[in-house]
């Protein structure tokens, strides 16, 4: 700065008011907290095809994700002056799920949102302390992913806070550290999974489909259910092939965005071992039919159960016919967009 020494201007170091010196020097002073606020939605599996158990404790899938606007929200907020590795995590009262299911969120730092900011914090060149509030709408142990919507969201509100700039698929391949389905709840849409899932390829789905989730009030284990699934499989003498992609028919279907053409090809390769662990689940699937829904599957791990309606219109009257028999249900349409800021 150039001294001004004329006239009683200000030079540096005089503690004037409306100088630099003065905010730099005043031990009030200090940066003020941001806040960014995330949404990342659900998802269900349209088709999921499993390959045997590897030696890694993995299996090989073939899945076609399809974002749906059921959606987590987590804001972050930072703490200027604390270090990076104060994370916080805390649950929005706005969150719409019953409060002993929210009970059951560890707030610490098994939370993949805390794993996220880390991951963040790790590349950023200023990082600080962050409060993560999550708004939780998805089912928690439901086979929809939320708990990876959650990270996702987190990621790309720590990449906004702390400017780290990171591109999207950048994001994604820190996302893929966390969980399979980070990387898709990121991108959004409908795509292709290989792999374990996280070897994603965009799907062409320009028409959203209409579909009516229900939820159970009980949450399945996914590697639990995983496992029933190679115990039925070995009681049943049956050998699973490796998967390489899904069918044809699908992405014609999605692509077409025609909820009849794609009836005939929902397909979940755990849905028996998940009614296996959930006898109950077998009643909903086949009251839902009744009703007139084009389709039902349990979505990925379950116990959700995705009900593919005709249209909107279908889809709020099936909606109602389920909660006239006591379901929870939701009326959904997909694809819908990746984790994006809100606010």
């Amino acid at each position: 700065m150039n001294k001004r020494g004329r006239g009683g201007a200000a030079t540096p170091g005089s503690g004037a008011p409306g100088s630099a010196d003065h905010f730099v020097t005043d031990p009030t002073w200090a940066p003020a907290a941001r806040r960014v606020k995330v949404r990342a939605p659900g998802k269900i599996n349209a088709y999921f095809q499993v390959g045997p158990l590897r030696a890694d404790g993995y299996h090989a899938v073939a899945s076609s994700y399809v974002a749906v606007s059921l959606y987590e929200e987590v804001a972050a907020t930072s703490r200027p002056g604390t270090p990076a590795t104060e994370i916080t995590v805390s649950l929005s009262p706005e969150s719409s799920l019953e409060p002993e299911l929210l009970a059951t969120i560890p707030l610490d730092a098994s939370n993949l949102v805390v794993r996220a900011a880390l991951l963040v914090a790790g590349i950023a060149e200023d990082p600080s302390g962050v409060h993560l509030e999550i708004t939780k709408h998805v089912p928690i142990a439901g086979g929809m992913g939320g708990g990876s919507a959650d990270a996702a969201a987190t990621l790309v509100a720590c990449d906004a806070l702390w400017h780290t700039g990171l591109s999207r698929e950048e994001l994604a391949q820190l996302g893929s550290e966390l969980g399979a389905d980070v990387p898709f709840a990121l991108m959004g849409g409908a795509a292709v999974g290989l792999g374990i899932g996280d070897e994603l390829s965009p799907a062409l789905a320009p028409t959203p489909l209409h579909w009516v989730l229900v939820p159970a009030d009980f949450g399945l284990s996914t590697p639990v259910v995983y496992d029933r699934l190679d115990a039925l499989r070995l009681a049943a003498g049956i050998t699973a092939s490796e998967p390489s992609q899904i069918k044809a028919g699908v992405l014609a279907a999605l692509r077409a965005g025609d909820a009849q053409a794609l009836a005939p090809w929902l397909h979940n390769d755990l849905q028996a071992s998940a009614v296996s662990l959930a006898p109950s689940l077998t009643q909903t699937l086949a009251e839902g039919k009744s009703l007139g829904a084009l389709a039902a599957l349990v979505s990925g791990s379950g116990p959700t159960i995705a009900f593919l309606a005709e249209d909107a219109d279908h889809a709020q009257a099936l909606s109602r016919a389920l909660a006239g028999l006591g379901h929870e249900a939701w009326a959904v349409q997909g694809p819908v967009h990746g984790a994006h800021i809100i606010a």
